[in-house]
């Protein structure tokens, strides 16, 4: 990407928490070779200024790109000079510009899964930022039709930028399945005798901004300058909402971690931060039963992180469960609960985008839908929808409902609405779901607790309806483990902060959380549950203080898999 200063007219909020133990240099970056080339986030101690950029280019350091707001610019370095640069009084920490990857997965079979969907008005004037892969915005169901008799469309995305240096089209597929769930008004699947396969608010406006390329794969500096792009165009298109359906491992605590920094930066400005919690909860390669495998950015307690349920093609919320690649908590160093709360995500048909982007392509027999799902006269596979799985169709779900939160209400705050959501989920689930992979017969039992549903199951209905105000902070809780193990909920995540958890009866506790996960004493139930087999390895990286993602599992030979393992699609679940 060519070098460009991003401009930006917020101040930057820095956590009220210290960093951690001084460390200038993510554990990260530990074990680059020296005659590496790898590329870095420098974050400077005030503002970005030809004297500290200079520097830091004595010290061997390539600008690539300046992001202001950030109080960063992103270097080509050397590994044997990260040291140096690190050491530099004015700068405050170093981190690898990492890769990000859509977290999504696919899936060939089932019906069209139903969403609730508010009327051809819903969520009008309120603008939605999908920070993604693009959006096909020639695609009818992105327009309305202004006037009958020309047939002329007025297009609903308002604003697209490209960060990846690339075309400004989505040529992954991707960021349109996930603005068609969002904002899809169904109109390529309307007529006579068809029923429409429609987003949740289908008149928002969105804003496009991609940051994925054609295989699904972003970096951190693409995504912050987008994050940032999104703050400073707030004003001119009343953008409320990020939808964030990415993410990477979390390395270091959110007080550090340069994707989490900017995400409070958006919800400090008055933005709702909707982020997908990740795919890997089936993954054991921590021996904690995918306990802790939450991604950035969606280990920000600021921001609203979503899980994925499984409809099971039904409308009534009674037999629905957990998708076991959803994501679990608590977060990885420190120890937030995560997800915040679940959402439909599984086998979910939306918006293709084209038949020419990757994911049609490449997996056209796996996504595919026949058009007699949605037209009694249909023949053969859709080239305007596709079906697909993951938290990456989970939080659109959630970020369209909150466009209509808004819609009814936008005097709410993110606060509010992170809050009114969380209250209003369903708390009715089985404590337990079993389901057994078809293809490879591996049998998946998923406790339904804290760190899997958070605080329920979403209900549209419910938190549109509700009317409860919030005076202080939504800022997710973290938990604590004591010497037997016992785990409770502690709200001073950050210091400093007016939490409303707990405080008082309409945001108590076990409102929020439901009695069968938390005690009126605050400690989370079926504690034994939450580890099922994990080994005592397993128990030590998820509640210890350093990421086990770090030093040799991205430099070194570790037969763990390597990051670029979330870029990995699964099948979904029927």
């Amino acid at each position: 990407m060519k070098n460009r200063i991003v401009a930006a007219t917020l101040v930057l909020l820095v956590s009220a928490m210290p960093a951690l133990a001084g460390r200038k240099k993510a554990r990260d970056l530990d074990n680059v070779p020296g005659g590496s080339d790898v590329d870095v986030i420098v974050r400077y101690r005030g503002s970005v200024d030809t004297g500290k950029v200079n520097r830091t280019r004595g010290k061997g350091g390539s600008l690539k790109d300046s992001l202001s707001s950030a109080r960063s610019a992103t270097f080509r370095v050397k590994g044997r000079d990260l040291d140096s640069i690190a050491d530099d009084p004015d700068v405050e920490y170093v981190a690898p510009d990492r890769k990000v990857h859509g977290v999504l997965d696919y899936a060939a079979r089932a019906a069209a899964t139903e969403v609730i969907t508010g009327g051809d008005e819903a969520g009008k004037g309120i603008g939605v930022a999908v920070i993604d892969s693009g959006i096909g915005d020639s695609n009818k169901d992105f327009s309305v039709e202004v006037d009958e008799e020309s047939r002329f469309r007025r297009n609903r995305v308002v604003y697209a930028e490209d960060f990846t240096g690339d075309r400004i089209d989505d040529r992954y597929g991707h960021g349109s399945h996930v603005a068609g769930i969002i904002a899809g008004n169904g109109a390529n699947s309307s007529g006579r005798g068809m029923t429409g396969i429609r987003g949740i608010a289908p008149n928002v406006s969105l804003i496009s901004l991609k940051v994925l390329d054609d295989k699904g794969v972003g970096s951190d500096s693409w995504t912050i300058a987008a994050i940032d792009r999104a703050v400073e165009l707030k004003s001119r298109y009343n953008i409320r909402v990020i939808n964030l359906s990415l993410g990477r491992p979390v390395f270091e605590s959110y007080t550090e971690d340069p994707l989490c920094m900017a995400v409070e930066r958006a919800w400090k400005a008055g933005i709702v931060v909707v982020v997908a919690a990740g795919n890997m909860g089936r993954d054991n390669i921590f021996g904690a039963d995918g306990y802790g495998t939450i991604t950035s950015p969606g280990n920000s307690p600021y921001v609203i992180t979503v899980g994925a349920m499984k409809t099971m093609d039904t409308e009534t919320l009674a037999d629905d469960t957990i998708a076991t690649y959803s994501s679990k908590g608590p977060t990885l160093i420190d120890h937030i609960v995560k997800p915040d709360i679940v959402a439909p995500g599984n086998l979910i048909v939306s918006v293709a985008g084209s038949p020419n982007t990757e994911l049609f392509k490449l997996y056209r027999k796996d996504v595919r839908v026949q058009e007699k799902e949605y037209n009694p006269k249909g023949k053969g596979d859709s080239t305007d929808y596709m079906r697909l799985s993951g938290t990456s169709m989970a939080a659109p779900m959630v970020s369209g409902v909150v466009a209509l939160m808004l819609d009814k209400d936008r005097s709410l705050t993110p606060d509010a609405v992170k809050a009114r959501l969380m209250k209003t989920a369903s708390k009715n689930m089985a404590p337990v779901s079993v389901w057994q992979d078809p293809k490879t017969r591996q049998t998946f039992f998923t406790t339904h607790d804290l760190f899997t549903v958070g605080a329920g199951y979403m209900n549209a209905r419910a938190a549109l309806s509700s009317n409860d105000r919030v005076s202080g902070n939504a800022i997710s809780p973290r938990v604590v483990v004591d010497a037997k193990g016992r785990v409770t909920l502690s709200f001073d995540s950050v210091q400093g902060v007016n939490v409303i958890w707990g405080t008082n009866l309409v945001w108590g506790t076990n409102l929020v959380w439901g009695t069968n996960v938390v005690q009126g004493t605050n400690l989370v139930w079926g504690t034994n549950l939450v580890w099922g087999t994990a080994s005592m390895q397993g128990f030590n990286l998820v509640w210890g203080t350093d990421s086990p993602w770090s030093n040799n599992l991205v430099w070194g030979t570790s037969t763990v898999p390597p990051v670029a393992a979330m870029s990995v699609l699964t099948a979904g679940e029927n």
